[in-house]
């Protein structure tokens, strides 16, 4: 019955709501005054509201309720009240009551006297039944009548809901409190907070525990799940709050980081699973405004791969620097599509005043290139556009060779031939003494940008070109390891494993990679861009390299799960070593050699490689395209062994369909 009554009443319209609210002001404003004659005569047989004392009963509501409209406490949703609505609420009625004053000071031929200290009680008694209905009405509307039940011995508040605990007492842990008793799809029966101040103290109704009392606070409270309300935290901080909480059989979620919640891209209510880059405990470091600015800031850039993980998200960091035009090159209609329309409403909601120019194309094809660049007059290239997926590349190697070698090469001889300024190459750990035919093929695309900048009037390679060409390009390449979110990233699959109750895949129980967020990726790329002088291989700081087993647990053990093993037999998910992937290590590295120095970032360090000239690198490049197109993989083993420093297969190079033409007669 209830639930249909509040049902009814959140389904009314607005202006009947309004209509309810003043009738009933109208209703408490009399009660107030009745009692106040009560309170200070003693007897209710004294009081005359429909006599003598009718023309103040009269009066009272004609003061009161148009103070309240232009008080504006009929704007307010009863739903979200709180203490901004009480605060008016004293000032409404302190203001009406002085008026009420007045008027009894002034009528002084009323038929019966009216006692002075009756405005008083009036005062006190209007704000406990004005004031007080609505606190009531609010927790009437969010359905929650027993927010401090677990405070009170011998009652049962259980009402079926999951049980959390919030970990923040502050203002972001007392908004999600709020919201979700208003949502009504988790209980919240505790805070956790390592402020000795309000440690065993009661706030919004729930008891207060410092992280020590952990286990008494599951013990009391039933606690089946942690929400992390520490948005301002720094990721130090969080990796510690994390390491401390993954012991206990609790599923650990957060509200979202402090700056998307500063952006208004997401609310404080919006829970999701811990971040990886707060178990990775790695804060990004600001980025310096004259490097981020300098090759975008009213230019025309274009991105490679506009679509892919980290070429979209240079389009995303590009967006607010400035440029005048920006350019998305992709070959897949879907990826571009969906880039191209976060980006539209993104220039819509902040008004950007640039122009964004979608174009569906490869970076095999070197006429589009060219036409598309020399069209546009672009300044600045982002190079993201590769294949980079180990497993896949290496069973399918001439597709790997023509698109990270080939495309790099024509996308690089297109801007030397359409004068582009900058041309910025995103690289990979891997191409570093490389074990599998994607690390080498991307190591050959850093060597043929070297080899280029190294020549200021190339003879470019391809029959079309017969003189020498102005070089006024400056290469660049950054180096870095895995980001976490990427597409075939293990994060996302390890995610989606456990959630189907596993097994957890991990290939190997010592394999380590480096890890680092998208957008702190995108952003060291775009400041190390900026400092090239001309073939540069710039390597970014990527922390301490992560145990990819260890990881695992973690990310099993935060989902309040165990792990299953000899030692824990009935654990909940399984840990599974499948062996390594053809042509994965154990380990990855981001220096050829040691010959590296610091620039002026503090997470960027200039790489000094060993490369060839330019003359001698188109031969390889030559032979390596003539092997591919007559299918001759063992002479491009021989090439790639001969060329990348360090490139040690560890299996048979097989390309599936040359495989297959092998074996069907």
């Amino acid at each position: 019955m209830a639930e249909m009554l509040r049902n009814w009443l959140l389904r009314l319209p607005r202006r009947y709501k309004r209509l309810l609210q003043v009738a009933t002001d109208v209703l408490l404003v009399w009660g107030a005054l009745w009692l106040a004659f009560v309170v200070r005569l003693g007897s209710e047989e004294l009081v005359h509201p429909f006599g003598g004392h009718a023309w103040l009963f009269a009066v009272a509501p004609l003061l009161s309720i148009p103070l309240f409209i232009r008080f504006g406490m009929y704007r307010a949703v009863m739903r979200y009240f709180g203490n901004d609505a009480l605060i008016t609420i004293v000032k409404a009625v302190t203001l009406s009551a002085l008026l009420l004053a007045l008027v009894v000071y002034w009528y002084r031929d009323a038929p019966e006297v009216v006692p002075r200290s009756l405005v008083f009680n009036y005062w006190w008694l209007s704000l406990v039944l004005i004031g007080g209905l609505r606190l009531v009405m609010r927790q009437y509307f969010m359905g929650d009548w027993f927010t401090a039940a677990q405070q009170v011995p011998f009652v049962n508040a259980d009402n079926g809901l999951p049980k959390v605990a919030v970990y923040g007492a502050g203002a972001a842990g007392n908004q999600l409190v709020a919201a979700l008793r208003m949502g009504r799809a988790m209980r919240p029966v505790a805070f956790i907070d390592d402020d000795d101040s309000i440690a065993t103290r009661v706030i919004a109704g729930l008891q207060v525990y410092k992280p020590k009392h952990i286990q008494q606070m599951i013990d009391e409270t039933g606690a089946q799940e942690i929400l992390l309300a520490i948005p301002s935290s720094s990721r130090a901080r969080r990796r510690e709050v994390l390491e401390f909480l993954e012991p206990f059989p609790l599923h650990v979620r957060s509200v979202p980081g402090f700056m998307d919640l500063a952006s208004g891209r997401v609310k404080v209510d919006d829970i999701q699973e811990v971040d990886i880059a707060d178990l990775l405990g790695r804060d990004a470091v600001a980025p310096q405004q004259a490097l981020f600015e300098r090759c975008i800031r009213g230019q025309v850039v274009m991105v490679t791969g506009a679509g892919g993980s980290i070429g979209s998200e240079l389009c995303r960091q590009i967006l607010s620097r400035g440029p005048t035009t920006l350019l998305l090159f992709e070959h897949s209609e879907y990826n571009l599509y969906s880039i191209q329309t976060e980006l539209e409403n993104r220039i819509q909601c902040e008004s950007l005043p640039l122009k964004l120019v979608p174009i569906l194309g490869s970076i095999r094809n070197p006429g589009r290139l060219l036409d598309v660049m020399r069209t546009w007059g672009v300044k600045t290239v982002y190079h993201a556009a590769a294949y980079k997926h180990v497993p896949i590349v290496e069973h399918n190697v001439a597709e790997g060779v023509l698109n990270n070698v080939l495309g790099t090469l024509q996308t690089a001889q297109s801007a030397v031939q359409a004068g582009v300024e900058h041309f910025v190459l995103i690289s990979t750990d891997k191409a570093v003494r490389p074990t599998n035919v994607m690390g080498s093929t991307k190591r050959l695309a850093e060597m043929t940008l070297q080899a280029l900048s190294c020549e200021p009037a190339p003879l470019l390679l391809g029959e079309k070109f017969t003189v020498h060409q102005v070089n006024k390009t400056r290469f660049t390449m950054v180096r870095f390891g895995n980001v976490l979110g990427s597409s075939g990233s293990v994060i996302p699959l390890f995610r989606e494993q456990i959630k189907r109750g596993g097994p957890v895949t991990v290939t190997h129980p010592n394999i380590t990679r480096y890890f680092m967020t998208i957008p702190e990726a995108a952003q060291l790329v775009i400041q190390a861009g900026s400092m090239g002088q001309g073939g540069d291989v710039f390597v970014l700081d990527m922390g301490q390299p992560v145990k990819i087993a260890e990881l695992a647990e973690k990310m099993v053990h935060l989902s309040g799960l165990t792990v299953r093993s000899r030692q824990n037999p009935h654990g909940d998910i399984a840990i599974e070593f499948t062996g390594l992937r053809p042509g994965e290590k154990l380990y990855e590295e981001l220096l050829i050699g040691d010959n590296v120095s610091p620039t002026e970032h503090p997470m960027i360090m200039r790489a000094n490689e060993e490369h060839l000239s330019w003359e001698a690198f188109k031969s390889v490049l030559s032979a390596l395209l003539e092997a591919v197109e007559q299918d001759d993989y063992v002479r491009v083993r021989e090439l790639l062994r001969d060329t990348v420093s360090g490139y040690t297969p560890e299996c048979e190079i097989v390309d599936l369909i040359h495989q297959q033409r092998r074996v069907r007669p």
